[in-house]
This record gives structure tokens, sequence and C-alpha cells, in this order.
């Protein structure tokens, strides 16, 4: 018997004991388990104050089918169940308390709860008997209290049913053994598993698999394969509701390479940046695609941008080690539309020489928003008008005529920040042209894209060169040369005419800029909502007209759940495009009376006025809740959001403007202790307080 195999250049060594061996290490296996499961069993049991003994007036389930099947009220009846089943996958501890264990008769599948490191080992093929009660499942019923008796050695099921992405992030395949076809796109190892991430015809799943030693799975990566696995639900923490799928294979064994990755993906031809995405390149694109060009930025462990002779291209790179402008690199990488750019997505590089710096091209906002100078290194002036402080990395927001945009730099590559150019500088930058499309207008006509707006990506603080520092003229200094040019000018008529006009264009100008400033301090420059300078001043008037009219106010302090993560995950520009549709639904939300003002990051204060009872600011926090818990589409993925709030309301003795906003930080603090994506509405009295929750 032949003792190895390959699979799409993996080697594995498979070694055939003899068969007296192979009894004896089953039968070790069947008594250890027994004794575990059965103590396990028990534990359970006491722990549990017998709640995991089945019904003795409902039916044994013998099936996989059944048990899982049963409706959510069917499945806390605890039905006994008796399976005969193969074991498809097992992690002795996939979380703290409990094993991840799925079986499969010739029904279907289902997953067991099997507490942690029951039974040490476990290995896929198994045959089993489980019996235990069924389960109310954080999305769908299961097997619990088990008691796992190993039979001795079995295979895997040969049939899986062909599945889509599509049908898997539906739900209805859940537990199923199901085989998937897809692209190889990156390989991580955590503890004992490993992931592949799957391109698939219709998108990208995640595949969990048992790590074998002496295995390199890196191999695997743009290998098309085919795959037989557990079909296990992605859910919400604080719902426990399906938000996605992922697969659960137990080993390569269930893997099958239809066709092996190159040994070497540098082999592959080079490709001209700007014919990857036209028609004769797409079909490559299922595979990694070869690039070679000059380095225009770097943002080491994250981002990689180059030029060859006919265009531009960003790609995400996970590879560190710092390269210098110009390095001539060849990249390889998936070929894909992040948002609203071209990138080569988990890309991998190598130095092969150094070229000429790329020189910058000088451009005007027009000229950058004609949308032909993407991911190009370009030149351009603007005026500081703020800094965005929610940003973790340092953002400048500018303006040149009537365009605003923004220039990024990570923080890792800075130390000064951002108030090194304090607002009202004037500035020449060099970076990368980012441009984000006005998507509805770029649908129709001929289908062209229409820029509506850009950001610049920076490489280093010498980016930023100073042209001009903020104005001297202010207010008071020109009430100052105003009254030295009239004293100089009282004998010559004629020059004080002139003075006059213009110190007059002058204080003009100057009215404007303070008008604009005055409007920045008070308004968020990404959402437009108000500042916490104007959110105090309407409270304070709110106060007071609460107490001559005899009517109450109240405060939501509103805060994205897990905010971070979506930036982290999705980037900033997601982050940016959460935080704009929260501002829309907020304002949605409420009447045109009230206020809605963000205080940083993704806190947001919503004051309602002239509230004549404690009940309507309730309803108003749950229709918050509701609404900025829908998710939001962002390309071709959707972003799922949910928001803790805290309530204060207050009538006439209670109207003190210091401590609303205090009482509202405190409910919106228990909101989150208690699971978030509610509201608490605080209670100042020492009466027990209460809770509206969704």
């Amino acid at each position: 018997m032949n003792c190895s195999s390959t699979v799409r250049g993996v080697h594995l060594k498979r070694c055939c004991p003899r068969l007296a061996l192979k009894l004896v290490y089953w039968m070790r296996i069947v008594s250890v388990s027994a004794l575990l499961t059965q103590a396990a069993w028990s534990a359970f049991a006491r722990s549990d104050s017998g709640s995991g003994s089945p019904s003795s007036t409902l039916p044994t389930l013998t099936t996989a089918r059944a048990a899982h099947n049963l409706s959510t009220a069917e499945a806390a009846r605890r039905y006994p169940v008796h399976l005969r089943a193969v074991v498809t996958y097992y992690d002795p501890s996939l979380g703290h308390d409990f094993a991840a264990l799925f079986v499969n008769d010739h029904t279907g599948g289902i997953y067991v709860r099997l507490p942690a490191d029951t039974i040490p080992s476990l290995p896929s093929g198994t045959l089993v008997d489980v019996r235990g009660v069924s389960g109310n499942g954080s999305f769908a019923p299961y097997v619990e209290f088990p008691h796992v008796t190993i039979l001795g050695p079995s295979h895997l099921p040969e049939k899986a049913e062909r599945v889509t992405r599509a049908s898997l992030f539906s739900g209805a395949d859940d537990g199923k053994w199901v085989e998937v076809e897809g692209t190889v796109h990156s390989v991580s190892t955590l503890g004992r598993t490993v992931t592949l991430e799957l391109a698939m015809a219709d998108g990208a799943i995640s595949v969990i698999m048992m790590a074998e030693s002496g295995v390199d799975y890196i191999r695997l990566v743009d290998a098309k394969v085919r795959i037989h696995a557990n079909v296990a639900p992605l859910l919400s923490r604080v719902k426990f509701q399906m938000i996605g799928a992922r697969l659960m294979a137990p080993d390569l064994s269930a893997l099958r390479v239809l066709e092996p990755a190159p040994l070497n993906p540098f082999d592959k031809p080079v490709i001209p940046i700007n014919e990857l995405f036209r028609w004769d390149w797409i079909p490559n694109l299922n595979h990694r695609v070869h690039l070679r060009g000059t380095v225009t930025l770097q943002w080491p462990g994250s981002s990689l941008c180059l030029r060859d002779a006919t265009g531009s291209i960003c790609t995400q790179s996970t590879q560190q080690g710092s390269l210098s402008m110009g390095s001539i690199v060849d990249v390889v990488g998936f070929g894909a539309i992040e948002g609203e750019a071209h990138v080569l997505s988990d890309a991998v590089f190598h130095r092969i020489g150094q070229g000429e710096v790329v020189v910058a091209v000088p451009l005007t906002p027009d000229e950058v928003l004609s949308g032909v100078h993407d991911s190009q290194l370009i030149q351009i002036e603007g005026q500081v008008i703020g800094h965005d402080i929610a940003s973790t990395d340092a953002t400048l927001m500018l303006s040149a005529g009537r365009t605003i945009f923004s220039a990024t730099l990570p923080a890792a590559l800075t130390a000064t920040g951002v108030r090194a150019w304090p607002i009202g500088s004037h500035l020449r930058i060099t970076g990368i042209c980012s441009v984000r499309l006005d998507v509805q207008s770029s649908a129709v006509g001929e289908g062209i894209a229409v820029a509506r707006s850009f950001r610049v990506l920076l490489r280093s603080p010498a980016d930023i060169v100073v042209l001009q520092k903020p104005s001297w003229w202010t207010p008071g200094h020109t009430l100052i040369v105003l009254s030295l040019a009239l004293t100089v000018t009282l004998a010559i008529l004629a020059w004080v005419i002139v003075l006059r006009k213009r110190i007059q264009q002058q204080a003009n100008l100057l009215r404007e800029s303070e008008n604009r400033f005055r409007h920045m301090a008070l308004h968020d420059s990404l959402t437009g909502l108000a500042t916490r300078i104007l959110l105090q001043d309407r409270l304070d008037q709110a106060v007071q007209s609460s107490i001559r009219q005899n009517t109450g106010l109240a405060v939501l302090v509103v805060d994205l759940d897990f905010f971070k993560q979506i930036n982290d995950t999705h980037g900033h520009l997601a982050g940016d495009e959460v935080l704009l549709v929260t501002a829309t639904r907020l304002l949605a939300a409420v009447r045109k009376t009230d206020t809605v003002a963000r205080l940083g990051g993704d806190e947001f204060v919503v004051l309602l006025t002239a509230q004549q009872d404690r009940e309507a600011p309730k309803l108003t926090a749950a229709g918050i809740v509701r609404s900025l818990a829908v998710p939001i589409p962002f390309g071709d993925q959707m972003l799922h959001t949910s928001a803790s709030v805290g309530v204060t309301i207050a009538f006439q003795h209670e109207l003190l403007s210091e401590s609303l906003i205090t009482q509202a930080d405190t409910a919106l603090y228990r909101a989150k202790e208690l699971g978030r994506n509610r509201f608490w509405v605080f209670q100042p009295s020492p009466a027990p307080q209460f809770t509206e929750s969704l």
C-alpha cells in the first residue's frame, strides 16, 4: 500500500499501521472516551439541576435531520436524541468551554455541544454513537448533554451537496455536509486551526480546518480546490442573529486539488497595469496576476502602490520590509475592486532593482476630479481648514477653490501629528490620488465613472510643504492698520479714498474667512452635524425655554458598537461611510427643531426639546436603535452596525444643563453593560432603574 500522497504541491505523509496495532488503538480510545463522556454527562446533569434530562413523554429522534429540523420551541422541549453517525469535524477546544463536534448520518449533519477536551482525539471518519437531548442553540437546534461512544473507524461521507456562497449565506444549509469549489486566496494559522479564504464564483468564504504538522499550507494559495465541509453560521454578538457563514472541514483529507498553484507565482507573465481589468485579462483574475513596476508609495504591512509605463495601482499586502521610492518590484496578487478602486488583494512582492524615482504630476482639483489620475503620484495645493481627530491616522482637511479634500498619513509614519500644520496654512502636498466615485451618476449614460471627491495618501511628512503660514490679518490687526492709515492720509484726500477702498475689501475677506472658520468650529467637517460648542449653546437655550414654557427636554447619547472593528477590517473609507449614514439616519429620526451633534469619533448626542411627557423620548430612542441596526451597503458588501443609546429626561427642577449629558453618558454605559444594541433610561430617583431594549 502506498502511504504517501501529494495534494497541490503539499506533501502529506500517511502512515499505515498494522491491523493489530490499529485495533489496540481504537480499543483504548473507546475505553477512555466512554469514561470521559460519562463523567462529562454527570457533571452537566448536576450543574444544570437535571435540566439535561430528556422528557419521557417525547419520542426519541434517531436521525440528524430530525433533530436539526426542529423548531426553536420544539428543540427547547429536550427531545431525546440517539444517533449513529460519522465524525466530520472535531476541535477539542474551539472555545473556552465547549468543543466543536459535527457528526453526519445518511440524512444530514448536526452540531454536538460537547464539553471542551472531553475526548482528546476524535479523528474524522470515526463512527460514533451519540445519546443526548435536543437543545435550542444560538442559531439552530443541536445535541446537548451528549454521551459519545466511539464504535470504530469509518470514512467521511462520500456524497456532498454542491452549494453556492449565496446558498450558504441564506442559512438554509446550516449543519449540512456540502461541497464547494473555488480558488484559495489566503491562508492563516491560529493555534490548532488553519483558515483558508476561498474565492467562489459568487464571492468569498472562510474554510476552517484542523492543522496537520509538517504541511506547508501556503502552497495552497492560488490553487483551485474542491472541499467537503460542514456549514456553520456567523452570528452577531448581541442578538445572535446570522450575519454570514463559514465552513468547517476536518483536514486536508476533505480537500481535493483541481488545479495546482504555480510553484513560483513570479514565473507568470507580467501584465501591464492598465490591461489588468480589461476584457482580455478578466479571466486571469480568478488567479494571481503578476505586475512589475516602480514603487510610488509604501505603508509597510498595509499598502504598496506602483507604476509602470501604462498606469498605476495600489495593492493590499501584509508583507513587512521597507522599500525605497523608485524601487522596481515584482508583485503577485488577486485582482479585485475594493469600494471604488482597482487593487491587488493578498499581494506579495520582492524587489528586483532600483529605478528612477517617479516625479509627481502637479494638478488642480478639477484635473484630479476628471478621474484619469487615480492611483497616480500627484502634487496639489490647498489650505488647511480642519483636522480629522476621529481618525487613527493623521488626516488633514484641505480646500482649494470650491473643492474640499483630505490628505492622510499613517500615524506610524509621523511623530508630529496633524497639529504641526495649523488651520489656515497653505500647503503643497505630494501623494497617491485616491478617487471616490459618485455611484449614482456613474451608473447612467455610458456607464463611465464620475468622481465625487478624492483624498491624497502621503508617504512621509516630507510630502507636506508649507507655502504660507496662517494669515496675520485679524480684525484687531486690521483696525490698527486702519487707524494709522487714516492719520497719515488726512492731508491727501485722494489717498484716503484709495486706502479706504482697499481696507474695505480686506475687511470683507476677513469677515468671510471668520464666518467660514466659525461654521467649521460649530459643525463637524465629515458629517456636517453640530459640534460640542454648538450643542452646549442650544442645550442652554433649551433649558431656559423649557422652564419658561413648563415643558421638558431629553438628551440622548448615541455610541456605535464595535466601530473600531469596521475601521480595522474594512478601512477608513468604510468607517467614514458608516459615520455619514449614521448622521443621516439620526437626522431622519428626530424633528427639525431638535439638534443632532457629533462629539468626536463614533459618539453622537441628540437634544429633544419641548417634550410633554416621558414616553416620547423613549420611542425616539427605540427608533434610533432600530434604524442604526440596519446594515449599510459599502461597495459589494454590507457593513453590519448597531448602537447603544443612553437617555435622560428632565422636567422643571431637573433641568440642569451641566448634568444632563453626564446622566445620559451614565445611561449609555449601562446600555453597553447589558449587551449593546439597546437604550437605557437614566432615573435620578432612588427607585430601581429600568431599561427599554430591542
